[in-house]
């Protein structure tokens, strides 16, 4: 035997000796009595009524981003990397890339941030700005976008957000059904704005961030509109030689009317008020420990969803640091980043992030490429640590624990987690449930808990939440102290409250959290949300989950997604794409089941690496990835691949797609195939594609 491995045996044998019996399962929600109508009802364990606010005589968001700068004066606040260069790359088949060289982090404390959201919302005012008019924040996550939402909230401004990605005719909707009269902007954006100006009824001015470039888009503005521009530092210069008293929101003023990236048609505007958006960043409060001064926070997801506006607006709240980033910077290898530049994970060393599924399971797939490429010794290290680790959080005493995971952590995953800066202490994933393989393999290569939320723009992301010291796969966790989570039955798809071993149905949220409701949308607005007779508003989402034993919830279908096939069969088709999502082949895959056919099909965005690597095993010859996606041998491996992977996941044969269309683009949300949060555009991937589907069912 390899004495390298002998070596291994003393500390595995040490952490044997030392690991303690498992915890006795501890209940995390427990049964309450609530609403009118009849249910399945779980509340958080530790608090019997819906908290509000965490922090005494705070009431707003804009009291609390006031009480924080007052506390924390001099702490960095506000992060933003220093850009260097831009650089223009050509890859051997011709296409262009950018490049970015970037620097250091450059910090606002929170005095200085303070000062700047002051000057900022007092030049709103001196604009012009009359009283409720609505001022839209159209740009890509970054400093600005946090200082003008707090201005905003001094003055009492309801902020529309929008999606930087969003398309036009969505963006064209979402400023006209508001009546947005400002609108502030990065270069992009600004681009897009000027495109589709002739069909926007009420926009007066425009505030630019500043960026490489914009000038021309300036220029044209000047030149082509009515409207007036101003940079964002002539806005904040104006009210800091004219300053104007502050006029602070109260409790059921709306803060944000928050457009949905609209998985189906257009996006609807969900107003949240402060009261609503306090009491999620008040619960969680109570889950995370010790949130404060010591946290950094990787700030790269989009401010215009709810996940990081509210994961921010709590970052501010406690004194940690913020440092903003893209998705497309976030690693020394993401695809702008110029080479021997360091991505911003790794100039920053983040002690927090969020994330969505999406990009985790991203994650993981580049960890595992990495070492099957480096094979031998390493991939053997890995694998064994893995395993052994996995035993470990799965409750086996015999998994490598104290010592040997020490050593695990210093041989193998120290170098995976130095690609997110080293430095997480804590992931909090939401937009969607997160597979319990991408959860398992995150959690033990970075050596931190993920904490799996449920939550909606609705509800303002408040839900259910995993405690910290919850390792379990698969589910969302319990109730967040500010909400009370209901099942109802939904005896159409055969879900029910009494069912056994656990009750079933959809899923209703009430609380302090729940929101107003859908901007001049009453009649969706009177089908989603219901008042009880206590005055305790809920939310029907369309979910559907089901309750474990500890009160902790797992959401295991939608209604939306359930198709009848010909035959009376259902097909889920969230639940199928989750099982073969894993498949190696699979970017990304949609399964459509059309109900005059017995059976479904999948688009599947194939996997480029994987697919080439299967070709060139093979000989398949091809002249570029779209002819091999053409190919019939490669369609016949891959759903081959696939229906193998149903059997394993236990799928009916009529959940199995019989037939699939390779797809050789990614689905991005700048394509529109995909939202934001990269969920499924179920629509408008059918119609873009809906000659393709008619073939497979041809």
């Amino acid at each position: 035997m390899n004495p390298y491995f002998v070596g291994l045996l003393v500390p595995i044998a040490v952490s044997l000796l030392l690991q303690k019996k498992r915890k006795v399962e501890k209940k995390r929600g427990v049964p309450v009595d609530v609403g009118e109508e009849p249910g399945y009802a779980i509340r958080n364990h530790r608090f019997e009524r819906p908290v509000e606010t965490h922090w005494e005589g705070v009431n707003t968001l804009a009291e609390l981003f006031e009480h924080a700068c007052k506390e924390y004066v001099y702490m960095p606040l506000l992060g933003t990397r220093k850009l260097i260069s831009r650089e223009i790359e050509s890859s051997p088949d011709g296409r262009s890339f950018e490049k970015l060289h970037l620097g250091d982090y450059e910090w606002k404390c929170y005095a200085e941030a303070f000062k700047s959201v002051c000057n900022f919302s007092s030049g709103l005012v001196n604009l012009g700005r009359q009283n409720n008019e609505r001022v839209a924040i159209f740009a890509e996550t970054q400093a600005e976008w946090q200082i003008a939402l707090q201005a905003c909230f001094r003055q009492n401004i309801t902020v529309v957000t929008i999606y930087a990605s969003l398309g036009e005719e969505a963006l064209c909707h979402s400023l006209n059904e508001t009546e947005v009269t400002t609108v502030v902007c990065g270069r992009k954006e600004f681009k897009k704005l000027i495109d589709i100006g002739w069909q926007l009824d009420t926009v007066k001015r425009v505030i630019y961030i500043n960026e490489d470039g914009i000038s021309a888009e300036v220029s044209i503005a000047q030149n082509s509109t009515s409207w007036s521009v101003k940079s964002f530092e002539e806005v904040g210069k104006l009210g800091a030689e004219a300053p104007v008293d502050a006029n602070m929101p109260l409790p059921s003023d709306v803060a944000v009317i928050m457009y949905t990236s609209g998985s189906t048609g257009l996006p609807k505007g969900v107003m949240m008020t402060h009261r609503n958006v306090l009491a999620t960043l008040s619960a969680v409060m109570t889950i995370v420990p010790e949130l404060g001064r010591k946290d950094i926070y990787m700030a790269y997801l989009p401010l215009a969803h709810i996940l990081e506006l509210a994961a921010e607006t709590l970052m501010a709240a406690v004194g940690a640091s913020i440092g903003y980033g893209s998705a497309l910077t976030l690693t020394d290898t993401s695809s702008k980043i110029k080479k021997g530049t360091l991505g911003d994970a790794s100039a920053l060393r983040p002690t927090l992030m969020t994330a969505v599924p999406a990009i985790l399971d991203r994650v993981r797939d580049g960890v595992r490429k990495k070492v099957d490429a480096k094979g031998g010794v390493a991939k053997k290290l890995f694998d064994i640590g893995y395993s052994r680790r996995l035993a470990a959080i799965s409750g086996s005493w015999l998994g490598a624990w104290g010592v040997e995971k020490l050593l695990w952590d210093r041989l193998v995953f120290m170098k995976v987690r130095a690609i997110l800066g080293g430095n997480i202490r804590f992931v909090l994933s939401g937009g969607a449930p997160l597979s319990g393989d991408t959860q398992r393999f995150i959690n033990i290569c970075l050596g931190a808990p993920i904490g799996q939320g449920y939550g909606l723009t609705e509800t303002c992301a408040g839900g259910t939440f995993s405690e910290y010291d919850d390792t379990s796969v698969g589910r969302v966790g319990a109730p967040l102290p500010c909400s009370y989570i209901k099942l109802i039955d939904w005896a159409e798809g055969g879900y029910l409250t009494t069912d056994s071993p656990m009750p079933r149905g959809e899923i209703v949220i009430g609380g302090p959290n729940v929101t107003k409701g859908y901007f001049k949308n009453e009649a969706k607005t009177n089908e989603v949300y219901k008042d009880d007779e206590k005055g305790l508003r809920w939310f029907y989402s369309g979910d559907i989950g089901r309750f474990h034993p500890d009160g902790c919830l797992e959401i295991i279908d939608r209604k939306k997604d359930i198709v009848k096939l010909q035959h009376g069969e259902y097909v889920s088709l969230g639940k199928v794409e989750a099982a073969l999502a894993m498949n190696p082949y699979v970017e990304n895959i949609m399964i459509h089941a059309d109900p005059f056919h017995s059976y479904c099909v999948a688009l599947v965005v194939a996997a480029q690496n994987e697919l080439e690597k299967w070709a060139l095993q093979q000989g398949l010859a091809y002249t570029d990835f779209a002819d091999l996606c053409q190919k019939q041998e490669a369609v016949v491996e891959v759903l081959g691949s696939l229906t193998k992977a149903a059997k394993q996941g236990r799928l009916e044969k009529f959940e199995t797609p019989a037939k699939v269309k390779l797809m050789p683009d990614p689905w991005t949300p700048e394509s529109g195939l995909v939202t934001a949060a990269l969920k499924l555009k179920r629509e408008v991937i059918r119609k873009t594609y809906e000659d393709d589907l008619a073939q497979l069912y041809a």
